[in-house]
């Protein structure tokens, strides 16, 4: 049978849109499926803010009424401008090991792309840089998180087929945690402190972290300014993710360092329990068991991994020590929370400052991440 692509704009069929990976990786150990409720809420241009400056065409791919594939492309207006250039964006991409439903999807994408004006298409990417972002490229034996997505082996295949070629890699690292603070961080965290009038803050709360909230998002959008492809944030979508994510942090593995004079925000640390294994048992639902997975994940003190969501410091404090304040504080409070291994969100492979951090630590770089890009 021919490939049929189908563009999706009605309630009904973004569902379909977005449970068609649960279907397709239902017998994958490593795939952890995403919420459908937040994924359809991410979809939808009356919830998300990201859409005063970006655009969306989603796209299911049939044959007969076999759904067989899925792509969306976007358009993130303020990233052409900011980056100055003409890029459409293909993301929550999924399809069989199939050139014919590889083929036709692409082929969709880029169409709507280049009729927009793009001169060239680039991803796996979101509308944002807190999107899932990247394809899976190596680490296809291990468990996926809450923050990534899983591909299998044969993505990879099939885009480079399509001529994509590489735009840039991410690392993602697992890292055991010690149980005690290594000296050098601990002299390190000391000097830092004294010497720059720098406090760790910690919270019981999100009537406590309130106060920093802007602040921490306004410190974010300053230092992840020169990463791939990032827009900052405005004040609608700073609500938005806090709304999002917040309710489910663990305050024991955030950490905020503030100058003590100024109560400005100067770095900050964000776990969060990995909620992989509950996403899986969850399928995506909340209802009607899923939330108890996601509970216990949340509050079992037998959950062995925390996943490291967000750390950033302020450019005029980069590579003056400030890391070691947030791991001298992050380490015994995971290590007391019972997690014994931590999972790094992705890491531009360029950005050593990052991944220098992890010296020391035994970490094992366990996973990485593409973007291609491709002129049309």
């Amino acid at each position: 049978m021919s490939i049929k692509i189908v563009e999706v704009n009605d309630k009904a069929s973004k569902k379909k849109f977005v449970k068609f990976p649960i279907t397709l990786y239902k017998d994958n150990p490593y795939y952890v499926p995403a919420l459908i409720l937040d994924e359809l809420e991410t979809l939808n241009p009356a919830k998300n803010p990201a859409f005063e400056f970006c655009e969306q065409q989603l796209f299911l791919a049939y044959r007969g009424d076999e759904i067989v594939g899925r792509i969306a492309a976007i358009i993130n207006h303020r990233a052409n401008e900011k980056w100055e250039q003409k890029n459409a964006r293909f993301g929550f991409v999924d399809f069989i090991d199939d050139n014919e439903v590889v083929d036709a999807l692409f082929s969709a994408a880029e169409k709507w792309a280049k009729d927009k004006g793009m001169t060239a298409i680039q991803g796996p990417m979101g509308f944002t840089d807190l999107d899932h972002e990247g394809l899976l490229i190596y680490g296809y034996d291990r468990l996926s998180t809450m923050a990534t997505t899983y591909s299998h082996p044969y993505y990879k295949e099939q885009i480079e087929r399509l001529g994509f070629e590489k735009d840039v890699d991410w690392h993602e690292y697992y890292i055991p945690v010690p149980q005690e603070v290594p000296e050098r961080h601990q002299r390190i965290a000391k000097i830092v402190a004294d010497k720059f009038g720098l406090k760790i803050l910690k919270f019981q709360n999100i009537k406590q972290v309130t106060p920093y909230v802007d602040k921490l998002f306004n410190l974010l959008n300053v230092a992840y300014t020169p990463l791939y492809g990032f827009v900052p944030l405005t004040k609608k979508q700073i609500d938005y993710y806090v709304k999002m994510y917040v309710p489910l942090l663990r305050w024991d593995v955030v950490t905020i360092i503030i100058k003590e004079e100024t109560d400005e925000v100067v770095g900050f640390g964000i776990g969060m329990p990995s909620l992989s294994r509950a996403l899986q048992k969850s399928k995506g639902k909340l209802f009607p068991f899923g939330w108890y997975h996601l509970l216990k994940g949340l509050k079992s003190k037998s959950n062995p991994i925390v996943d490291l969501l967000l750390i950033g410091i302020a450019p005029e404090y980069q590579g003056k020590g400030v890391n070691a304040m947030i791991f001298a504080d992050f380490i015994p409070s995971s290590y007391k929370s019972g997690f014994r291994f931590a999972e790094s969100n992705p890491e531009l492979e360029s950005n050593n400052k990052v991944a220098n951090q992890w010296d020391g630590f035994n970490a094992e770089h366990h996973k990485t991440r593409r973007a291609y890009v491709k002129k049309i």
